[in-house]
């Protein structure tokens, strides 16, 4: 068997997240079906997060095995031509027989991305909120995840009671653009559910409905509120799965995301861009 490792990107609208599953269109049952027409053989591949249904990926990381031995440039354009175009292969490299994209992945970083603006355009890949939000406010919030928590209150009931809910997040930072919140955080892992409530939570302290201490308390006590106010899986993507040697990509290197009109990866002059407060790395 041959072992690839694949960088890809998605536009998980129209998908019910990354795992196979029955009855259901995913992004790796679609990946599996592309190899396995462009090898004429069975296929394996796994991937490195389980994202949810109609949550994006800018650098999902995945193995693929398979008996056919390919160049990486072959294989990453054979696979492109017959995938679906919401689904596009950035990168593959040969890798060795032991490289499991999940258990040798060290850290995983997430962005969203809420628009001050409604938008027709970049509707599928943000969450529009009407209201207008204290930046500053839930930044200084934010930093309450940072470190080794129990996040029970963030996780999703249905992931089970083995489930372990103790998380070590690296990151939290919040940018402000004249359209955009982009939210970002990196961590060891995350549950079901999980990025999407933590940003439904530092909504509402910036709306002012939830404060400071309250956030505090959900870290100490179990809250169901986090699953009440749940953001939208549109503005959510995999932004970087980061393997021994990897650095964190700075937010000035984000990638273009699309969301026409309101992003722009390198600031003009005048724009407003800057972070609400200073990020937190553990």
């Amino acid at each position: 068997m041959h072992k690839y490792k694949i960088t890809l990107e998605y536009d998980g609208t129209g998908y019910r997240g990354w795992q196979a599953q029955k009855n259901a269109k995913s992004v790796q049952e679609t990946l599996i079906k592309a190899a396995a027409q462009l090898t004429g053989s069975g296929v394996d591949v796994q991937g490195a997060g389980r994202t949810d249904a109609g949550v994006h990926a800018l650098a999902q990381v995945a193995h693929l095995e398979t008996k056919k031995k390919m160049e990486p440039r072959k294989l990453m354009e054979g696979l492109n031509d017959i995938l679906p175009s919401g689904i596009n292969i950035i990168r593959v490299e040969r890798a060795s027989p032991r490289f499991h994209a999940r258990h040798n992945a060290q850290s995983r970083s997430y962005v969203y991305l809420i628009s001050k603006h409604r938008t027709a355009f970049g509707k599928r890949y943000v969450w529009w909120i009407r209201d207008r939000l204290d930046c500053k406010v839930m930044a200084e919030a934010g930093q309450l995840f940072s470190g080794f928590h129990d996040f029970a209150s963030f996780a999703d009931k249905r992931s089970g009671k083995e489930t372990s809910t103790l998380v070590q997040i690296d990151l939290v930072e919040l940018l402000e653009t004249d359209g955009l919140i982009v939210f970002r955080i990196a961590g060891s892992h995350f549950l079901w559910k999980m990025v999407r409530r933590v940003v439904g939570v530092l909504v509402e302290v910036g709306r002012g409905t939830l404060s400071y201490q309250d956030v505090e308390g959900m870290l100490h006590n179990p809250s169901d509120i986090p699953a009440q106010v749940t953001a939208s899986p549109s503005g959510l993507f995999l932004e970087q799965v980061l393997y021994e040697g990897d650095t964190l990509q700075s937010a000035g290197s984000l990638p273009v995301l699309p969301v026409p009109g309101l992003w722009k990866p390198t600031p003009e002059p005048g724009e407003n861009r800057r972070r609400c407060v200073r990020q937190s790395r553990k």
